[in-house]
This record gives C-alpha cells, sequence and structure tokens, in this order.
C-alpha cells in the first residue's frame, strides 16, 4: 500500500488532536491501519495512490475521507454508522465508528466515492473574528464607509461579517446575533470604538456553496469535525443568516474577478479580503492576484484607499497562521495578528 498515503493520514490525524477533534485523531489512525492491511478504505483511496506525500496533503485526501464519512451520517441513511458518531455529553468510540466505517465504504462505496472526488471546501465563520480587527483598524485609519469583497468565498458566510457578534476576551463588538464568534483575545485590542458603515459586499469562488441546495449545505456541515458542537452550530446559525439575507457567491476565476469587480472607488474604503485560501493556489495565480491587487492599489488615493487583508499562513512558517493588511496609497504591509487556523485565539500585535 502506499506509504505515503499512509503519512498523510498519520499527519492529519496529529493535526486533528492538535485542534481539538480526538474522535477524528482516532478515526485516521484506524483508517491508516485499515489501508496497510489492504482492507475497504483502499478503494476509496485508490484515485491518489502513487502520489507523493505533498500532493496527497495539497489535495487534502485524508480531509475528504473524514468529510465523506461524517456526509454519509448527517444524510441519515447509516443508521449504524451514525450512533457511534459523537454526541453530546457521551465519549465516542473512535474504533467502533470504524468498524461501521469500514461496513459503510463497502456497501456505500459509490456515494463515498462520489463525494471525494470534489475537494473540501469548508466555510469556517469564526475565521471572521479574526479579520474584524483588520476590518476595525482600515475604517479607522480611513474614516471611510467599506466595500467588501471577499474572494474564494465558498458559501458566502464571512460576508457577514459585521452582522455577528464577538466576544474577545472581556470585550465584545457586533450587534444582537444569533451568531456568537467567541475567541481567546491576547494582546491589545484593535479598535473596538471605529465607526463602521459596510455599503457594499460581493463575493466570487470558483465553486460556491449553494446554500438554497440542502445537499450543498450538508456538505458544508459535513466538513466540520462532528466532535466541535459548537462550531457545528455556529455555521448552522451563520447559514440562517446567510439564507435569510439571499447572500450569493459569483462562480468566478479569483485573478478575473479581482481586476474585474474591486477597484477603488471615490468616498470609500474598498477591502479585498481572504482567509486559508492563498496557500491552496498554484505558484503562478498567486503572483497573478497579487499583481492584480497591487495594480488596482497603484490607482487608490485617499479618497479611495484600497486594502488587502488576509489570514493566512506567513510565507516562512507554513505552521502557522497570521492577518496580514496592506493598505494603498501607499502599500505598506504589516503583520496584524497572529492566530489559530479556526478563530478559536487570536493574539493581536501593538500596530503602533
Amino acid at each position: 500500500m502506499s506509504n505515503d498515503l499512509s503519512q498523510a493520514l498519520g499527519l492529519q490525524s496529529k493535526a486533528c488532536a492538535h485542534l481539538g477533534s480526538p474522535f477524528h485523531a482516532e478515526l485516521l489512525n484506524h483508517a491508516a491501519d485499515d489501508l496497510e492491511a489492504g482492507g475497504a478504505v483502499t478503494t476509496l483511496l485508490a484515485p491518489w495512490m502513487g502520489y507523493d506525500l505533498k500532493a496527497i496533503i495539497a489535495a487534502a485526501v485524508p480531509l475528504r475521507l473524514l468529510g465523506a464519512l461524517h456526509d454519509l451520517v448527517l444524510s441519515g441513511e447509516a443508521a449504524a454508522l451514525a450512533a457511534t458518531y459523537p454526541k453530546p455529553g457521551e465519549t465516542a468510540n473512535a474504533e467502533a465508528a470504524w468498524q461501521e466505517a469500514a461496513r459503510a465504504i463497502t456497501e456505500r462505496q459509490a456515494q463515498l466515492v462520489a463525494f471525494m472526488q470534489h475537494e473540501p471546501q469548508t466555510n469556517e465563520v469564526r475565521r471572521s473574528v479574526c479579520l474584524l480587527g483588520g476590518f476595525l483598524t482600515i475604517a479607522q485609519e480611513t474614516g471611510l464607509p467599506l466595500r467588501c469583497f471577499e474572494i474564494a468565498a465558498s458559501a458566502g458566510l464571512n460576508l457577514s461579517w459585521d452582522r455577528y457578534r464577538y466576544i474577545l476576551g472581556d470585550a465584545a463588538w457586533g450587534p444582537d446575533s444569533t451568531v456568537h464568534l467567541p475567541t481567546e483575545w491576547s494582546g491589545p485590542l484593535p479598535p473596538l470604538e471605529a465607526k463602521v458603515a459596510v455599503v457594499e459586499r460581493a463575493a466570487c469562488d470558483r465553486r460556491p456553496v449553494d446554500l438554497t441546495d440542502p445537499v450543498q449545505r450538508r456538505r458544508l456541515l459535513a466538513y466540520v469535525w462532528p466532535d466541535q458542537f459548537e462550531r457545528l452550530e455556529r455555521l448552522r446559525a451563520a447559514i440562517d443568516v446567510a439564507l435569510a439575507l439571499n447572500i450569493g457567491v459569483e462562480a468566478a476565476d479569483a485573478v478575473e474577478w479581482t481586476a474585474r469587480t474591486a477597484g477603488p472607488a471615490p468616498g470609500t474604503a474598498t477591502v479585498i479580503y481572504h482567509s486559508v485560501f492563498w496557500q491552496y493556489m498554484p505558484h503562478e495565480s498567486q503572483a497573478a492576484l497579487r499583481k492584480t491587487i497591487e495594480y488596482l492599489g497603484l490607482g487608490a488615493t485617499a479618497q479611495a484607499p484600497l486594502a488587502w487583508l488576509r489570514m493566512e499562513p506567513p510565507p516562512e512558517n507554513m505552521a502557522g497562521m497570521e492577518v496580514r493588511l496592506t493598505l494603498w496609497p501607499g502599500g505598506e504591509e504589516r503583520v496584524l495578528a497572529d492566530v489559530h487556523p479556526h478563530g478559536a485565539s487570536v493574539r493581536w500585535r501593538d500596530p503602533a
């Protein structure tokens, strides 16, 4: 069997354990053992046999497997498997879950294979808490209303960032909302007193999630780890907000859409933003998007500034995650915060 596939499952297991999903960590260890034994999972992973470790990780193969099984649970079509999955107040048995998963892989192979053909697509709404300080900084420093343009927005849940309630340690920001985004905040607070008015918002994604489609909604939920109940509740609440507001995401290429849509406009601060997207782009696409945004920045003025706000791994340390802001005119780039990939913690750096 593929040693690289087994290694990828092991690495993702460690990541799940580190990020607070012991159930998925154990499930992946069982999957790795099953793969080594030539068991049921071998068929599901067959398309990636022969890939090297880097390509397997880039394709997020372990996450595809986890998502496919969780989707089956959420569908209600695999009661025996669902019975073994985590439930609030109970201790899940990953070994029993894998036994049922192996049975389901055999019985529902076509359904699982079809799910795994599509790359993972998540919309972690608590990433908005990582970006919030950036939006507040832009609003304070420009004194202008915001036009917000999100790249790789998935279902567009972070397009409604100003409609959520944020709990930043002992501080809070935002309106009353069914979506509460708590985080462990350290360092100084961002400018919570900044006047924020979003006058325009739009988003694109190569393959946007249509929230009016129950199958696509379920797929989005499937990529949330099943023992992280608060994340599931937040996602469901954010989906309800997006549906009520008729939030839409345009199917478009990031570079073309940004060039066409997100140029500076007088009397407003235009914000181009994204989260955990850059690392999945080919290098040539990264270069093209950077060139496009920098070109748009050349047209910025004090009365029509342009901001590039992003939550991505730093180039020198792909294991970390930080928030960077570039603001034109001037084009100064600064690191605003070090953050948890799912928004569980934010270490804000003093802008001074």
